[in-house]
């Protein structure tokens, strides 16, 4: 397999499930802005989208999409772990969470790292992403490990990369400490460490 991967961005969500899982594939870089790979081939003939994550099976199929990725690679590892049984009320609190991460958090940082962008907008974008911390931390308050509770899922992986983001764009943690404790808890996991460390964030 190949994952194809932009440091930091939310492949690396994908990049932590294939660590725990215990995967071999390879990682290959793209620039999202100059729509190519680190070796030079234009990204797009890979995802007419442009963006990352996307995960080449052996077969030599393409997937896109970071939920349905993250999902893709759970299932092929049932022993993981990583997501419950499909048709089961966790499975689908599983689903709920991937997709409040991608529609709700990761989009409110969209400002912060669009080129076009102004001060203005960025100072809502911070306010709108104020709201969904707000949200995850009285979440999180019932004293959970994880989103589903002691087990770790491929949600947490989602959830765990978008949050960080608040690192890099000024926005501290501290405000909402349960979700500054499970940022800490998922970042001290092996399959984190081994990840960031392999894209050089750590």
């Amino acid at each position: 397999m190949k994952l194809f991967n932009k440091p930091g961005a939310c492949s690396l969500a994908s990049h932590i499930a294939l660590q725990e899982v215990g995967a071999t594939f390879d990682l290959v870089e793209v620039d999202t802005d100059a729509g190519k790979t680190k070796s030079g081939l234009d990204y797009k003939k890979i995802n007419p989208n442009g963006y990352v994550p996307s995960l080449e099976l052996d077969s030599g199929e393409i997937l896109t999409e970071g939920p349905a990725i993250l999902q893709y690679i759970a299932d092929q590892h049932p022993q993981s772990g990583l997501a419950p049984n499909v048709g089961t009320l966790a499975r689908t609190r599983m689903q709920e969470y991937l997709n409040y991460t991608g529609t709700e958090l990761h989009n409110a940082f969209g400002p912060f790292f669009s080129s076009t962008a102004t001060e203005e907008d960025k100072a809502k974008a911070g306010v709108n992403v104020a709201a969904k911390f707000d949200y995850l931390n009285d979440l999180l308050d019932d004293g959970r490990t994880y989103l589903l509770g002691d087990n770790f899922s491929v949600a947490d992986s989602y959830l765990f990369v978008v949050s960080n983001w608040s690192n890099f764009v000024g926005i501290d943690l501290k405000a909402w400490p349960n979700v500054a404790a499970f940022v800490e808890r998922v970042a001290s996991r092996p399959a984190a460490q081994a990840a960031m460390k392999t894209e050089g964030l750590i």
